[in-house]
Formats: structure tokens, sequence, C-alpha cells
């Protein structure tokens, strides 16, 4: 079975995806009065489940909100121990080596993960193990705050698929890894 791992994210001109306060506010900056989605719906429908680092986790349950995902979640942790009970049955957790994780996840019939959060895509494309992105590019910049990108082992390149504007301020753009 082919698998896939992708990522869907918002950043800043300069490269970030939270403020210097791990805040997200700055995502909203542009008015989108009809609710357009951005893509993200249909970018759901092509995976299985969702695989997040512990910040993202933490945030996400910080909304005021319900828990916003139908697909399994899966937390990527070093320090968690258990999930609370509030996420029972929402959310799974997941230790050890990147490779076995996937493999772990795979087994359980996942075969198309959404990668979410800051320091997991880091971690996965130091691996090589990202396929995809759309990456969503907000006009501003913050100065500060939690990189996208960080420092590689190597360089990855990666084929320009798609590239579209939102509400005339939003620029989201597709890649793919390119590989051999």
């Amino acid at each position: 079975m082919q698998t896939s791992n992708k990522v869907f994210i918002g950043r800043s001109l300069d490269g970030y995806i939270a403020d210097r306060n791990n805040g997200l506010a700055w995502l909203d900056m542009i008015p989108n009065p009809d609710g357009i989605d951005m893509g993200y719906y249909a970018f759901m429908e092509t995976v299985d489940a969702i695989l997040m680092g512990r910040v993202t986790f933490d945030t996400v349950c910080g909304f005021d909100i319900e828990w916003p995902f139908k697909k399994p979640v899966f937390v990527l942790s070093s320090t968690l121990n258990e999930i609370p009970e509030k996420y029972s049955g929402k959310v799974q957790m997941v230790k050890g080596d990147l490779p076995s994780v996937l493999k772990t996840i795979h087994e359980k019939g996942f075969h198309h993960l959404y990668i979410d959060g800051g320091k997991t895509i880091q971690s996965l494309l130091n691996e090589d193990l990202i396929d995809e992105i759309i990456v969503t590019t907000i006009p501003i910049l913050l100065g500060g705050g939690s990189s996208l990108f960080g420092a590689m082992p190597h360089e990855l390149q990666f084929d320009h698929v798609h590239t579209q504007v939102f509400l005339n301020h939003i620029v989201q753009s597709q890649y793919k890894r390119k590989r051999g």
C-alpha cells in the first residue's frame, strides 16, 4: 500500500507559523466574510488520519471549541504520558522514532497522513518523510516566533504543483517532493 505524508499549514511572509507569544490571531487578519475554507476541506478528504505534535495538540485543546477533527488523531510526544480523559477515543498517543511511529500508524490502516505542528513537520522533513506541502502565506511580517522550517541536514527538492490567491491577499502554493 502506498503511503503519503502531507502538510497543510499557514505561515507569515517571513516564515513563522505562530507569533512570538505562540499566538495565531494573525492567521485571520484578512476579512473572510463568506468563510472560504481555502481548500482545507478538500485536503482533508485526501487524508485518513492526522499526526500532530504535542504543542499543536495543546494549542487545539486550548481553543474554546468542540473537538474539530472527524479523522483519527495521533499525537507525537516524548513528554506526554497520557491523553486527557476529555479526548479519550478521539486521540491516540504515539512515541518513538519517526519510521516506527509511521509504521505503527500504517499498520492500523491509516496510509495518508496530515502532518501538523512545526516541530513534527521539521522532524519529518529532516528524515525526508514529507511527500507534499501546501503552504498558505498570510501577508504579514511577524519578525519572530515559531519558524515553519528550521535547519536541515540536506536539501530536499519539491516540484511546484499549483498556486492560487484567496481574498486578493492570501497566496497558497502546493508542492510535491521530487524523488529520484
